[in-house]
């Protein structure tokens, strides 16, 4: 826990906001790794402000895979009673942004690197390190392509989001979208005479309201999730700029996320047909555009790395969480991946005052021990 506790200080001292750069704290892990004999490789971002990592050590072979993002989420307008980017602690709990989500297993990930550099491994352990997962899983998204060469095909991947160190076999996928409605300007004492652009927008969150309606109604159910079915949502909409203009552009951004049983295509083709619809009933023109997507995750119980996970998490317990992971990029390229780390997304995630529990972390630290005794 020592060596744990000294990297999760430096890593919770680096401020990776996902607005930010996280290239300082790349270029820690990238020294720290190389180091131990890691080998290493650094993939850019387009605009050459963050990076992401592969690194490998051990003879060749499948190995296994953990799995972390290195981005956290904002902190303005929280209300935060200690500084975020340090970590303190109080009692038994370790705060800072990203203790939870999830430095910490980036923490314990890179301690039992250090310890697996001390050991005749039989099997590699790879790593995988990513950026702007927080998001909507971007930057694996534009990792993944270089990553597969190098990954090769490990027998298992943990992705550490917070479990409180429960073996996650499933989440939802996520699609985000924007529809981009036109309209006419003009003034507002004629404004029959003109297409309001907020009229088809507000008629598109109705159809996304029923189509919502449709799906908890008739559509496919999971009963492991809190919400046993796919949803969609509408987030933000805008439009116009003063009351006696009327609105020649409005936009509205809204997302879906479907349980496995339900095709993505096939959710967005119904949008599509919605977003139609909509346009010609109001003589408008609407644009939609796709902002961000990841797979879902729906790995079987009892998957043979379902059973390694729980083996060495020590525990029988199984869930499927309603947050997103980036470990259905890794399932989609036939590696078997289960989500399982530290700490309590629905206690802990995104909030003020984030913290860990120590507990928690010493409990990832024995299972990420014993992982290495299997690699060995």
């Amino acid at each position: 826990m020592n060596e744990t506790l000294s990297i999760l200080k430096r890593l919770i001292a680096f401020d990776t906001v996902s607005a930010k750069s996280n290239l300082d704290l790349i270029d820690f892990i990238e020294g720290y790794l190389k180091d131990r004999g890691f080998c290493v490789t650094r993939v850019p971002d387009m605009r050459h402000k963050k990076a992401g990592l592969f690194a490998a050590i051990g003879p060749p072979g499948d190995g296994v895979l953990l799995s972390a993002h290195t981005d956290v989420v904002p902190v303005e307008g929280q209300d935060w009673t200690r500084d975020p980017f340090r970590l303190t602690t109080e009692g038994d709990r370790l705060y800072g942004r990203g203790t939870t989500d999830m430095k910490g297993f980036l923490a314990a990930m890179l301690s039992v690197a250090d310890r697996a550099s001390k050991r005749q491994l039989r099997e590699p352990l790879k790593l995988a390190i990513s950026y702007d997962e927080e998001i909507g899983c971007v930057g694996i998204a534009q990792m993944i392509d270089a990553l597969t060469p190098a990954l090769g095909q490990p027998r298992a991947c943990i992705v550490g989001e917070p479990t409180n160190m429960e073996v996650a076999i499933g989440h939802k996928g996520k699609q985000a979208l924007r529809a981009i409605c036109h309209g006419e300007a003009g003034h507002s004492a004629l404004a029959p005479c003109f297409t309001n652009a907020l009229h088809p927008a507000a008629d598109l969150v109705l159809g996304l309201r029923g189509l919502q309606d449709e799906l908890a109604e008739t559509g496919a159910r999971d009963t492991d999730y809190a919400v046993p079915f796919s949803t969609v949502h509408a987030g933000i909409l805008s439009g116009g700029t003063a009351l006696n203009i009327v609105p020649d552009r409005a936009a509205l951004t809204f997302e879906f996320r479907h349980l496995a049983a339900d095709r993505p295509g096939d959710l967005l083709a119904r949008i599509e047909r919605l977003v139609d619809e909509t346009a010609q009933r109001h003589g408008a023109r609407i644009e939609l555009e796709t902002l961000t997507a990841y797979p879902g995750l729906d790995t079987a119980p009892d998957a043979p790395v379902t059973t390694l996970v729980q083996r060495l998490a020590q525990t029988q317990s199984l869930t499927k969480v309603a947050f997103g992971t980036e470990a259905g990029f890794f399932d989609a390229l036939g590696i078997p991946t289960v989500v399982c780390g530290p700490g309590s997304m629905e206690g802990q995630g995104h909030k003020p005052d984030e913290y860990i529990d120590r507990a928690q972390l010493e409990a990832c630290e024995r299972m990420l021990d014993r992982l290495l005794d299997t690699l060995a």
